[in-house]
């Protein structure tokens, strides 16, 4: 598992115990040391936990450098360990390689992203398809134990902040549990190596829907959250 400490990488080792983990600065897949270090011909299958995932931060001028080098720069040279080596790679990526415009996302979709982040992922995503042997999987808002969302909300509303929050940004949360449940079936079957989306069910909802019944949960009034699109909260933060 590449990421391991990650919120994803960690319900992964979980799934996985005994299984190696590799993360920073432990590994670094711009350290070609680093990468020579791994015991390769015992890996059965590799599982990439790990990304660049700010999503706002990435349009700034030091997170897109940032992005593009994981996203896309350290995937590839992971992409090239597991061809050198023969090993199955699963790649977990996001919606967010699309415009959004479609209410259903198909496996053949061609990419549409508007941001650096989904840009990237993007460039990886093709990374990734020019090997033979390679499961990957597009997610959408993941929570997990870590930093997401919905820690980040919940944190806001026992401080007592009144958030702005976009309400013109649809999705579905998935958690991590679901996303490793994913990648368990599709290794324990020996399912077609390509492509599947793979989000936890239930109503398509806004972040700012969201927002609010986390606040609701956390015993605080959901008015505190107030609404704005994508556009207001964007502004000054170029």
């Amino acid at each position: 598992v590449v990421g391991c400490k990650g919120q994803l990488g960690r319900a992964l080792t979980a799934l996985l115990p005994g299984s190696p983990g590799l993360d920073l600065p432990e590994f670094d897949l711009r350290d070609p040391a680093a990468i020579a270090s791994v015991p390769w011909g015992q890996v059965g299958t590799i599982i990439n936990g790990a990304a660049y995932t700010a999503v706002d931060a990435a349009e700034t001028a030091e997170g897109r450098r940032a992005c593009w080098d994981v996203n896309v720069a350290c995937l590839s040279r992971l992409v090239e360990v597991a061809r050198t080596h023969r090993i199955p790679l699963v790649h977990v990526s996001t919606d967010y390689v699309f415009d959004g415009t479609a209410e259903v996302h198909t496996e053949d979709e061609g990419f549409s992203p508007l941001g650096v982040y989904g840009q990237t992922k993007a460039a990886g995503d093709a990374v990734v398809a020019t090997l033979p042997r390679h499961y990957l999987l597009r997610t959408s808002w993941v929570i997990g134990d870590g930093k997401n969302f919905v820690a980040t909300i919940a944190s806001l509303a026992d401080r007592g902040i009144a958030p702005s929050v976009v309400a013109d940004q649809f999705g579905r949360l998935t958690f991590t549990d679901e996303i490793v449940a994913a990648v368990d079936h599709l290794l324990a079957v020996g399912a077609p190596y390509g492509t599947y989306n793979v989000s936890n069910g239930g109503p398509v909802t806004s972040w700012a829907d969201i927002a609010k019944d986390v606040y609701a949960a956390r015993g605080k009034d959901p008015a505190l959250v107030t609404e704005v699109s994508a556009e207001e909260y964007g502004r000054g933060k170029e």
